[in-house]
């Protein structure tokens, strides 16, 4: 007797059957991984296993477009033919083990980010070398790839006796087309009535991630890495937005260079230098919360050098990255500009060049610069980002590997990057030029590896273990300089391109934003502690203001240090969500022009209400990441040499 299931569709029922149980499996075994912030009662976790179930037969709907095409269109003669029964099997098997793998690539990736696959996943396709190694050398995968093996074998021995009764059915394509027709319209009606407006419906942040799935989140966030800031987001009217943005980033030391609409080119004018001609060593520590200091509420001493070393600094003691990746702080820094929505510009290929950086200000002044990174730079685009924006570049590649101790997948340990940055401030020294040597920094950062004997902490015991050495990296990173003729004349900065992890209950919690800051000089910078609320685009304003220079700008940062009370600022945000911070009061500008507000974001419980296009804090945000948005697009930023410096380069030519 004929029956809906005599079909070769049938596989099609034993693999859903196994994908909807395996994508069950991950979200509880991620629920569990969830931290109290999660907030997991009954009716919330059947409103979050609701909810997946619609994403998880979404994703199987769209992956089946191919398979679909397969059952329908080979011929009865061939489906029965040995090398298809052979085939057939064998996907079925590989499709039971990809998706196994697929769960511990979820709870792998949450372990390190707290969310499902987003657009950091698809990034880190990209740079398959780095990460690859580093997984081998953070966990046993081969062990691991082992065990999934063993339970495929066991699940598609459970599942056989169906597969082989689909590969037995004889039908017409007739029928075929019935079932096919109806399978297609999985992923149309999917696609129709399903986005993200679902999965928005939590405002807990841990249940929107366990609502998701990771497959379909993965594939949504290929385009999903750059959104345009007018399609998805509230806007002020253009004339309104940029006299609040002009208003916003001037300085009591500046003057406009025209009227044009959203134009920030200014002049600045710094006669306060603490030294003349100072040189730069700007730190840029991979992954370090402000807490890991002791400074700032830290419990395992983990810091003892920069915990000294701070206390004889000038440190900004409210101070945020603008991001949750290191591309997000290296471009603040360099370029003084708002978290653009989707990924970083560092990584925009082809429109990540020649654009109004610190590194430009500072070569057109006279000053060797150059961008000094453990690893490979051709990681994220960097070495691109860098060296059209006015940096030479030293990495892994560029340091003879007799000068290289110890490395790990992802560059050199720290204190052989800083080896090779004290040469090159030599050879600055010799040719009598001032120099600026941004710094970025591996060692801390899973496998979290380094040279033996440095600590009383194993090497790849975990992150605390690369703390510690990261900050013995730097005390001898600094006694090492204290040798040196440049030393006195010498800032050395020291702050985090991000924290070691910025998930939380809200979309932009403001606690995971914390870095430490701080500017190290003893003949120059008196020590002190800062406490107004910045941000990394602070950076160069601040850093310009230290040295003295007059210089054109188009940054959007301000001097930290010539800051009024209602100045006081940070802009964070993450690939969709958009923030301003003030003290008490976190503005937030999200896609499908939706405005929100946390009530009181420095705690741990904070209140998120809906929020007025015509508040002044939300105004200032639009304004902010508008105008940031209208400048990028329109280049309005595009380095121009100053052509009142004789005797300067264009450090582009």
């Amino acid at each position: 007797m004929t029956t809906p299931l005599s079909s070769r569709y049938r596989l099609v029922a034993v693999i859903f059957v196994v994908a909807m149980l395996i994508f069950a499996i991950t979200r509880t075994l991620l629920a569990f991984m969830s931290p109290v912030d999660a907030e997991l009662d009954l009716s919330t976790v059947m409103a979050v296993y609701a909810g997946g179930l619609l994403y998880d037969i979404a994703f199987f709907g769209y992956a089946l477009i191919p398979v679909n095409l397969y059952l329908l269109l080979l011929p009865e003669r061939l489906w029965h033919s040995w090398a298809n029964r052979w085939w057939v099997r064998l996907c079925c098997f590989a499709v039971i083990y990809g998706l196994l793998f697929i769960v511990v690539a979820e709870i792998l990736f949450w372990l390190e980010f707290q969310v499902r696959f987003n657009f950091i996943s698809v990034d880190y396709l990209v740079y398959r070398r780095e990460v690859t190694n580093n997984i081998l050398e953070s966990y046993p995968v081969f062990t691991i790839l082992f065990v999934l093996l063993f339970i495929t074998a066991g699940i598609y021995r459970l599942a056989m006796p169906f597969i082989e009764q689909g590969l037995e059915q004889y039908e017409s394509l007739r029928r075929r087309s019935v079932f096919a027709l109806i399978l297609w319209l999985l992923p149309l009606v999917s696609y129709v009535l399903l986005d993200s407006n679902l999965r928005d419906i939590p405002n807990n942040h841990y249940q929107k991630e366990l609502l998701s799935n990771g497959p379909y989140q993965f594939f949504a966030a290929f385009r999903n890495n750059e959104l345009e800031y007018s399609g998805f987001y509230f806007t002020l009217d253009d004339q309104q937005a940029s006299m609040i943005l002009r208003k916003e980033v001037l300085e009591a030391n500046a003057h406009y260079s025209d009227n044009e609409l959203f134009s920030i080119r200014r002049q600045i004018k710094n006669d306060k230098a603490v030294g003349d001609r100072l040189n730069i060593m700007l730190v840029m520590i991979e992954s370090l919360n402000a807490n890991a200091l002791t400074h700032f509420g830290g419990k395992r001493r983990l810091t003892p050098y920069l915990d000294g070393l701070l206390q004889k600094s000038l440190s900004f003691d409210r101070f945020y990255a603008v991001g949750t990746r290191t591309t997000r702080g290296l471009e603040a820094v360099t370029l003084s500009i708002p978290p653009t929505p989707g990924r970083s510009i560092v990584k925009r290929l082809g429109r990540e060049s020649d654009m109004w950086s610190l590194g430009n200000v500072l070569a057109a002044q006279g000053y060797d610069v150059a961008f000094h990174y453990g690893g490979f730079g051709y990681f994220d685009n960097m070495n691109a980002f860098f060296s059209g924006n006015g940096y030479r570049i030293v990495d892994r590649s560029s340091v003879p590997d007799e000068m290289i101790g110890f490395a790990n997948a992802w560059g050199m340990s720290d204190e052989y990057l800083y080896t090779a940055a004290l040469a090159s401030a030599d050879e600055a020294f010799v040719q009598g030029k001032p120099f600026f040597y941004h710094i970025m920094t591996t060692s801390n950062h899973r496998p979290y590896t380094y040279p033996s004997g440095r600590i009383d902490i194993p090497s790849g015991s975990g992150r605390h273990g690369a703390i510690k050495y990261t900050d013995w990296a730097i005390g001898d990173f600094i006694e090492r300089a204290r040798s040196k003729p440049w030393f006195d004349s010498t800032l050395f900065v020291f702050m985090s391109d991000h924290t070691a992890g910025s998930a939380g209950k809200m979309a932009l919690p403001v606690r995971k934003y914390h870095i430490p800051f701080f500017i190290y000089s003893p003949r120059y910078i008196k020590a002190q502690h800062v406490d107004k609320i910045a941000s990394q685009i602070d950076v160069a304003p601040t850093l310009l203001a230290l040295l003295g220079v007059d210089y054109t700008s188009n940054f959007f940062g301000k001097d930290i240090l010539s800051m009024r009370a209602e100045d006081e600022r940070a802009l964070i945000g993450n690939y969709q969500h958009l923030g301003l911070y003030t003290k008490g009061l976190l503005s937030i500008i999200s896609p499908k022009k939706i405005l929100s507000q946390q009530i009181k974001p420095e705690d741990k419980e904070s209140l998120v209400i809906a929020a007025d296009k015509d508040d002044i804090s939300m105004q200032r945000a639009l304004a902010y990441y508008q105008g940031g948005s209208y400048i990028y697009g329109h280049h309005l930023n595009q380095w121009v040499a100053p052509s009142n410096i004789k005797g300067v380069a264009d450090p582009h030519d």
